[in-house]
C-alpha cells in the first residue's frame, strides 16, 4: 500500500521557510496565499469527508482542484480574476510540494498545468494634471493634520509608491540633502531609490517640524491621530476625503474611484508622457517585470493615436492622386496624371 503524504508537513515549510525566507514575499501576499489554501482545504475536507488534519496531498488531485475552482465561481460568485489569483497561490504551493517530495512530482505538474482563465483587459485609469492639482489644493493647512496630509499626497504623487511601502517608511529613509531622494523597500524586500522634488522635501520637513512641536518621537514617517504609524486604511481614507472635496472644483473626479493606487497609476502615466523611458518608469515604480509597466505604454499610445486621428491630414498632391486611384476609370486617371506632370503621351 502506497504511503500518503500529510499536507501539514508541506504547509509548515511553505509558509515558514519558502514564502518568507526564500521568496521574500510581503505579509499581504502571504496572507492571500494562506486564505487560498484555507479555502481549498475546507472544500477538500467536505468532498473527501475527512477532517482537514487527516487530509493528504494525494487527496488534492487535479480533479478536486478543478472542482474547487469551479466552486469559487459558481457558489462563491468569484470573478475570473479572483479565481486566477487563487490558482496562482495553489500553483506556488504545489511547486513547493514537488521540490520537497519527488514522488508527488507528476501529480503536482498536472495541477500546475491548469490554465488561467482569460479575463477582460482592464483599462488603466489615472488622474489628469488638473485633477492631481485639485486634489493637492483641497488640503486645508489651517487644520491640525493639514501639513501631514499635504506631505502625504505630494509624496504619493512624487514617488508612485505602493500604500504598504508608505506605511513602512521611516524618517531616516528621507535624504534631505542633495541629491534629494527616498529609500523605499518594495515587494520581496527589494530596495529602490526614488528622487524627490524640492517641494516634496519641504512639505515633509514642515510636517516633521509640526510633529516635533507636538512631542511625537516615532521613527515612522507618517503617523495617525494617535501618534502611531499610519495604516493602509488610514492612507486610503485621507486620499478619498480630499478627492471628495476636490470634486467641487474639479467635477471630472466624480467619475473616478480615487485611491492611492490610482495616484500611483497617475505618476506612471505622467512620467511616460514627460518623455521618460519605460525602463526608468519600471525602476521608479519598483516593478519586477517590465511587462507590468507596458500596460501604461499601451494607454499612452492609445491617447496619442486618438489625438492624431482628431487631426486633419493635409491635402497634398499625392493624396489627391491616391484618391483618384480608387476611381474605376483607370485610363482617365492615367491621362490626367500625364497632364499634371507636363508629359503628354504620343
Amino acid at each position: 500500500m502506497e504511503k500518503n503524504h500529510p499536507i501539514a508537513h508541506f504547509v509548515h515549510g511553505f509558509f515558514h521557510h519558502y514564502l518568507g525566507a526564500q521568496r521574500g514575499l510581503s505579509t499581504n501576499t502571504i496572507a492571500n496565499y494562506r486564505d487560498s489554501l484555507k479555502l481549498l482545504f475546507q472544500f477538500a475536507s467536505q468532498q473527501c469527508n475527512k477532517p482537514v488534519d487527516k487530509l493528504a496531498v494525494e487527496h488534492l488531485n487535479v480533479g478536486l482542484v478543478l472542482a474547487f475552482l469551479n466552486h469559487l465561481e459558481a457558489i462563491r460568485d468569484n470573478c475570473p480574476r479572483t479565481r486566477n489569483n487563487r490558482l496562482a497561490a495553489l500553483r506556488a504551493f504545489f511547486h513547493h510540494v514537488a521540490r520537497e517530495e519527488p514522488l508527488l512530482l507528476a501529480q503536482c505538474q498536472r495541477i500546475c498545468a491548469i490554465p488561467l482563465k482569460k479575463t477582460p483587459h482592464k483599462c488603466i485609469n489615472y488622474l489628469e494634471d488638473k485633477e492631481v492639482q485639485a486634489l493637492l489644493d483641497s488640503v486645508d493647512f489651517c487644520t491640525r493634520y493639514g501639513t501631514r496630509d499635504y506631505a502625504l499626497l505630494l509624496f504619493l504623487y512624487n514617488t508612485g509608491a505602493r500604500v504598504q511601502e508608505v506605511v513602512n517608511l521611516q524618517t531616516s529613509d528621507i535624504h534631505q540633502q542633495t541629491p534629494l531622494q527616498v529609500r523605499i523597500i518594495g515587494k520581496g524586500n527589494k530596495e529602490r531609490i526614488c528622487p524627490l522634488w524640492p517641494e516634496t522635501v519641504r512639505a515633509i520637513d514642515t510636517y516633521l517640524h509640526h510633529r516635533e512641536e507636538d512631542g511625537c518621537g516615532s521613527s515612522a514617517l507618517f503617523l495617525n491621530a494617535k501618534g502611531e504609524p499610519i495604516t493602509r486604511f488610514g492612507i486610503r481614507h485621507i486620499v478619498r476625503k480630499y478627492a471628495t472635496k476636490a470634486v467641487l472644483v474639479c467635477p471630472s473626479l466624480a467619475t473616478k474611484n480615487v485611491s492611492p493606487h490610482l495616484v500611483r497609476h497617475s505618476t506612471a502615466m505622467h512620467l511616460l508622457q514627460s518623455g521618460n523611458a519605460i525602463t526608468v518608469v519600471k525602476d521608479w515604480l519598483g516593478h519586477a517585470d517590465v511587462n507590468t509597466t507596458h500596460g501604461y505604454v499601451e494607454i499612452d499610445l492609445k491617447m496619442k493615436r486618438k489625438a492624431l486621428e482628431a487631426c486633419q491630414a493635409p491635402q497634398t498632391q499625392t493624396t489627391q492622386h491616391q484618391a483618384r486611384w480608387q476611381q474605376p476609370d483607370l485610363l482617365k486617371w492615367l491621362d490626367e496624371l500625364t497632364k499634371v506632370s507636363g508629359n503628354y503621351v504620343q
